[in-house]
């Protein structure tokens, strides 16, 4: 099972045929037109089925399925939380509950970024299980920017969830510490010496057990697409 994350930086009608090349199973974009607007090229594969949430009909979240993979968004949504969205993923080869993430929210007082994702892996506490449960997304967050005062950080959020037994893909795979990371996911303003690590897939244990492999996109590659890289991971199943 491949996954993506990738913020596209809005037209992911354009830019679908580039993701497509890794023949995911289901990709999640930020900052992705609405349905209506997402008129693919006739060489483009279209997906077997589409989730998108959203206020803008030109940024918003979507979910694409290119496998059997259904989604149905769980009626507990908060909108408070606006794009994170709780995810019954059914018909393909596991049933699990995916958490597609855009951590942005300005109008939250509290934090526009990874407060959202704090509040929302509080909110769902008895969703988010130990087992068959995966956060995925842009989560515009970094160890580098914790602010001690501030409850819901970024290493709050990591602590939270790796109490439940969900990692980090990226950091088991390259066993790397937060805030270290070696590959970044975000080149601020396309400048290649503005690196970030932004993106995340987080997947409980029995997804890490079977954890086959990671990927970034390079800067050269994906920079004419987007300011952030996508986010590639494969699960043995």
């Amino acid at each position: 099972m491949k996954l993506i994350a990738w913020n596209c930086n809005m037209a992911f009608r354009k830019k679908a045929a580039f993701i497509l090349a890794y023949n995911p199973d289901i990709v999640v974009i930020s900052e992705c037109e609405s349905p209506e607007k997402l008129k693919f090229s006739s060489e483009v594969q279209l997906p077997n089925d589409i989730l998108w949430y959203g206020t803008n009909p030109h940024k918003g979240l979507g979910v694409f399925s290119y496998s059997d993979y259904k989604f149905k968004l769980l009626n507990c949504h908060n909108p408070d939380f606006k794009n994170i969205l709780p995810i019954a993923v059914t018909g393909g080869k596991v049933d699990f509950t995916l958490f597609a993430v855009w951590a942005n929210n300005p109008a939250d007082k509290d934090g526009a970024y990874v407060t959202q994702v704090w509040k929302a892996i509080h909110y769902y506490e008895d969703l988010i299980q130990e087992n068959k449960t995966i956060l995925i997304g842009d989560f515009n967050s970094n160890t580098i920017w914790d602010k001690p005062r501030r409850e819901g950080n970024h290493t709050a959020v990591v602590t939270k969830l790796e109490a439940k037994k969900i990692f980090s893909t990226y950091h088991k795979y390259y066993n790397q510490t937060q805030g270290k990371e070696e590959h970044p996911t975000l080149y601020l303003y396309r400048h290649e010496n503005k690196p970030y690590h932004l993106d995340y897939c987080f997947a409980s244990n029995d997804f890490i057990e079977i954890l086959e492999s990671v990927e970034i996109g390079n800067y050269q590659d994906w920079t004419i697409h987007s300011d952030h890289k996508p986010l590639i991971i494969n699960f043995n199943l």
